[in-house]
């Protein structure tokens, strides 16, 4: 990656300009630039799929205007001064949040709204197991499982995670260790938990299957440990009644035109009722590199955000 000048964007009838306060840093960025993402780009690109800032200019049918605060999802190109966004990716800012909170909400509290809400359909009272929860999606899902009515049993794989997920609201907190899933037993009287949420993958699926109460439901977001993708056992659904289910946000709203401000609208409710993602990490764009390197090692809790 090199930080470096390129040709100012272009507005047309077609596109809102931007002016980008705060770009979001997710894994799908880092899997994409190591060329291991389900989209493949060639170099040279702009990567970036999160950002919010000021509107510059706009297509005079538009419902935005200059000077209006606005979050974006970009899909390529947000880690820049500038960016030209379609009109239908746009939304306006929740005047309670800043520009790096919001960016937070955009694709990781969307996300896990869609996943708990609609795929998992979860149910107040239920109990949702969080794996990686120090995360920005492990973050998310324990906010918004705890705004759904859930109770929430939290696993960190990194020690130094565990004060910052206690203070996500996170009822239990355990360590991601040899024995997890005994604990988890433990935690539940040996019923299990109603949902997973697992954005890991790798050893740890298993056992997360193993976690589930009867029709309890894995919702699959992710294979951050690297350890390859799980193959599912079907027979330890039909004994037990319970599900893996897919979550692909992404994917949903660009099949379902028009589905994105439904999950949008839900989020902003939660916003509206105190759900506030705690302070991002910041960075400098001109040190997207090594934020994007934090990110790789583990040295971040909850979102990375840079800011020109």
């Amino acid at each position: 990656m090199a930080y470096t000048d390129v040709d100012d964007v272009v507005g047309n009838d077609d596109v809102v300009i931007v002016d980008v306060r705060a770009a979001g840093v997710s894994f799908p960025d880092l899997l994409l630039l190591r060329g291991e993402y389900q989209l493949r780009l060639e170099p040279p690109f702009i990567p970036g799929m999160e950002a919010a800032g000021v509107v510059v200019s706009a297509p005079y049918e538009s419902e935005f205007k200059p000077g209006q605060r606005v979050t974006a999802l970009t899909m390529m190109g947000g880690w820049a001064e500038r960016v030209a966004v379609p009109p239908a990716n746009l939304r306006s800012t929740p005047y309670e949040l800043d520009d790096a909170e919001a960016v937070a909400l955009l694709g990781n509290y969307q996300t896990m709204y869609f996943a708990l809400a609609r795929r998992a359909a979860l149910r107040a009272g239920e109990t949702v197991l969080v794996l990686g929860s120090a995360g920005g999606v492990g973050t998310a899902a324990i906010q918004i499982a705890k705004a759904l009515g859930a109770t929430v049993i939290a696993m960190v794989h990194r020690p130094q995670g565990t004060e910052f997920v206690k203070s996500l609201g996170a009822d239990v907190v355990l360590p991601l260790t040899d024995g997890w899933l005994q604990a988890v037993k433990d935690h539940t009287g040996g019923r299990g938990v109603d949902v997973v949420v697992d954005p890991v993958g790798g050893d740890v699926f298993d056992d997360a299957i193993r976690a589930l109460a009867t029709e309890g439901r894995l919702l699959v977001l992710g294979f951050a440990s690297g350890g390859g993708i799980p193959n599912v056992k079907v027979n330890r659904l039909l004994l037990r009644n319970v599900s893996v289910i897919g979550v692909g946000y992404g994917e949903f709203i660009n099949r379902t035109p028009g589905a994105q401000s439904l999950f949008e609208f839900g989020v902003g409710e939660l916003v509206k009722a105190g759900l506030r993602p705690p302070p991002p990490m910041r960075f400098p764009l001109s040190k997207g590199a090594e934020a994007l390197q934090t990110l790789a090692d583990g040295g971040v809790f909850g979102k990375v955000v840079l800011e020109p």
